[in-house]
Parts: C-alpha cells; sequence; structure tokens
C-alpha cells in the first residue's frame, strides 16, 4: 500500500520559518510538495529526483524554499524560510511524478498524493 504521511504544518508569523516532512513508503524517482490555497488552483512548489537529487522550484519559492531528501529513510522536506501570508495552504507531498533528463516536472499530476498538511502565515 503507497502511503505518504507529511507532518511538519502549522501557524507562523510572517518572516518565520517551517519544516514539512513526507515520509514515503517507497522511494520514487521524482517527489515533489504541491500546495492548494482555498479559492486557488493547485501549485507545484518543488521537486526533487531523489536518483541525482537534482531540485526544481516555482518562481514564488525560489531563494526562500529548500527540497532535500533522506534516501535511507525514503524521506523528502521542504524548508521554507522567510514565510509570506501568500505562502498560506494545504501543503502536499506527491510522488512517481514524470521527468526530463534530470528534472521532475511541476505542472502536472503526480500519481500519488498524501493527505496534506496545513500551513498558515500571519501577517
Amino acid at each position: 500500500q503507497v502511503q505518504l504521511v507529511e507532518s511538519g504544518g502549522g501557524s507562523v508569523q510572517a518572516g518565520g520559518s517551517l519544516r514539512l516532512s513526507c515520509a514515503a513508503t517507497y522511494r520514487w524517482n521524482c517527489m515533489g510538495w504541491f500546495r492548494q490555497a482555498p479559492g486557488k488552483e493547485r501549485e507545484g512548489v518543488a521537486s526533487i529526483h531523489t536518483g541525482y537529487g537534482s531540485t526544481y522550484y516555482a518562481d514564488s519559492v525560489k531563494g526562500r524554499f529548500t527540497i532535500s531528501q533522506d534516501n535511507a529513510k525514503n524521506t523528502v522536506y521542504l524548508q521554507m524560510n522567510n514565510l509570506k501570508p501568500e505562502d498560506s495552504a494545504m501543503y502536499y507531498c506527491a510522488a512517481n511524478g514524470p521527468y526530463l533528463g534530470r528534472i521532475c516536472a511541476l505542472n502536472t499530476e503526480y500519481k500519488y498524493r498524501g493527505q496534506g498538511t496545513q500551513v498558515t502565515v500571519s501577517s
């Protein structure tokens, strides 16, 4: 049974930091973090190719968010710094996405998705 279990969400003030974790039952080539705020479309935030360690970010989070992995634990992390109110959303871990070369796509659905963890940033 495929499982993706997120943790680490919460409420912070603008400028603060949070670290999300995603524990997976399997190590897929492509893992990613997506988010969706009420009334908005789902947005791909960051992806990582676990074989190469190559990462890819949405423009909105570049320089503030970092995706990383611990292959021994089949866990992917999302370190979020300098959080802004517009970062508030439900964050989802996703697995088994498409890739081109060493880059995992962010503009498409992944096969598996976790239940999500809420991130709320107050101004």
